[in-house]
């Protein structure tokens, strides 16, 4: 089985535990499978166009393979392709199955390395976006005769289940004016039920200020995880605040699901006072 793309499972979909807080004037304070036969039927699709673009929903956009048609990158689309690869799935004379751990990991590390240059900006700036990596490849069927490609799309993630729509291209957006367009913002503070995360081009009233990476390794545990950005996340928002002995924060942690996907930092929260 496919594993979606972290970062896109961990903020779009299932949400890091979180919440808030307030500084006020106060008296206390991998498999594989060697085939045995090709379907007949099968066709050894060609790799894709590296420059094309795609209408598709969320659904989509985070299943494994796709058949969408792709369109001019001038058209109204939801995902755009910035990189196509060859798949490294044969070890030992056997060919590993397209869906198997061990080919998904190679593919969602060869989609997560030119991201960011493609995008502009850097690491930090694309994990406080809404930009998120997804990345297809050929059908079991068609892997077994012969297709061995991958394909990176990125797409804009609008709110649960939503993809934004998109006009023009992507590339180089988050090093330019266009980049607090894709920041990533909420409707409330973390924490709260009505907390989503949205792009800060619709309307919010939070958002993400910055990052705390965790130490590497096994997962440090529910209350280290929220305890390492406690004090980060308040500097973090006093140095934003207007009045720094009366201010808003929060912040959000990985759960043990969400650290063996890849998220390894919590993210800081502040009211957005812009």
């Amino acid at each position: 089985m496919r594993q979606l793309t972290p970062v896109v499972l961990l903020l779009a979909l299932a949400g890091l535990a979180g919440c808030g807080g307030d500084d006020k004037p106060s008296s206390d304070q991998s498999g594989s499978t060697t085939p045995t036969a090709t379907p007949s039927a099968a066709q050894a699709v060609p790799a894709p166009a590296g420059d094309a673009c795609y209408a598709m929903t969320f659904d989509q956009a985070v299943a494994p393979t796709t058949e969408a048609d792709a369109r001019p990158c001038a058209k109204p689309h939801t995902t755009e392709t910035y990189a196509v690869g060859r798949l490294d799935n044969v070890v030992d004379g056997h060919l590993l199955a397209v869906d198997s751990d061990q080919v998904q990991q190679q593919v969602s590390s060869a989609c997560a390395k030119p991201l960011t240059g493609y995008l502009g900006g850097d690491v930090e700036s694309l994990r406080l976006s809404m930009l998120r990596p997804v990345w297809f490849t050929p059908t079991v069927e068609q892997s077994e005769a012969g297709a061995s490609w991958y394909r990176c799309d990125v797409i804009a993630v609008a709110g649960p289940d939503k993809l934004v729509r998109l006009k023009g291209r992507l590339k180089g957006v988050l090093g330019g004016d266009s980049a607090d367009s894709y920041a990533m913002c909420s409707t409330a503070k973390p924490g709260n039920s009505d907390f989503t995360r949205v792009p800060c081009s619709q309307p919010h009233s939070w958002k993400a200020i910055s990052t705390v990476a965790l130490p590497a390794g096994k997962y440090p545990g529910e209350k280290a995880a929220e305890d390492a950005s406690t004090t980060p996340c308040r500097d973090a928002a006093r140095d934003l605040a207007s009045d720094a002995l009366k201010f808003e924060w929060g912040h959000e942690w990985p759960t043990a699901d969400q650290w063996n996907a890849g998220q390894t930092y919590d993210i800081c929260w502040a009211p957005d006072e812009s």
